[in-house]
């Protein structure tokens, strides 16, 4: 469904900024896969996200979805295909238009349609189903702009117009790691259940070693651009967090150094 074929990426070559952020690296998803990614910072997570998605072109190497090659295929039309949460709950999402105008404009670009056409009665109850499902009242405050809502309230919102219409692919990087515990929370039960209930193909960035190993069906651990381990099936399921560790250790050649990471445990 997905794979990156030796895909390396240096940035400010030949300079002594010079970054070598991917090298080799080599990974294929089956349709339906939801695949938890765990790394230090720098490891080449998001810049792995950022090549998939289009927003640099790989220097070496290829990518192809869903037997399509995308290698060089601009990032707006991938966006058409491939649904992306950030981090921070601020992006993808316009603060000062309508909730109802921000879910317009991911069902249009999503389902191909023409760009600002008007919303009509159809598209309004549509809306207001699918906003149901988050269970956050927003599909009383439709004609709110989004700026006014919480955080959680607009990652919850930027979740559902990324898969309104479900990608071939969504990429979660740490989508739920500025917000609050109990929020976070939420969204990530909303993940599952959006994932699951339309068998979506999904990788998702966490910090969070126990996440990372109780969601989906096949971690991955990241090093220096490289995959330096990669787990699934009867051996994932009976593997603790000490076991990871312990696998990376043996894998990067070294210990895992990100507190952010180790406190998660």
């Amino acid at each position: 469904m997905l794979t990156l074929e030796n895909i390396s990426k240096t940035f400010n070559p030949g300079t002594v900024n010079e970054k070598k952020a991917l090298s080799g690296l080599n990974l294929h998803l089956d349709k339906g896969e939801f695949v938890t990614i765990v790394g230090s910072n720098g490891a080449g997570k998001s810049t792995l996200f950022n090549a998939i998605a289009g927003s640099f072109y790989v220097d070496e190497g290829y990518i192809t979805l869903g037997g399509r090659d995308i290698t060089f295929l601009p990032e707006h039309k991938r966006s058409r295909v491939i649904g992306r949460l950030f981090q921070d709950p601020l992006r993808g999402t316009a603060p000062h238009m309508t909730i109802e105008e921000n879910l317009a404009l991911a069902h249009q670009r999503s389902s191909k349609g023409a760009a600002f056409s008007r919303i009509s009665k159809k598209d309004k109850e549509f809306f207001r189903e699918k906003l149901r499902l988050l269970d956050m009242g927003l599909e009383d405050r439709m004609r709110q702009p989004v700026g006014l809502l919480s955080g959680g309230q607009r990652q919850a919102l930027t979740l559902l117009m990324a898969t309104m219409e479900p990608p071939e692919l969504l990429l979660l990087d740490e989508h739920t790691a500025a917000l609050d515990p109990a929020t976070a929370e939420k969204v990530l039960q909303l993940t599952r259940e959006i994932i699951d209930g339309n068998k979506i193909t999904c990788l998702m960035v966490t910090h969070n070693m126990h996440q990372a190993l109780e969601l989906g069906s096949r971690t991955l651990m990241m090093a220096d651009g490289k995959i330096v381990l990669d787990v699934s099936g009867e051996e994932r399921a009976g593997m603790k967090v000490e076991d990871l560790l312990e696998r990376f250790r043996a894998g990067a050649g070294r210990e895992l150094d990100n507190d952010r990471i180790l406190l998660s445990e």
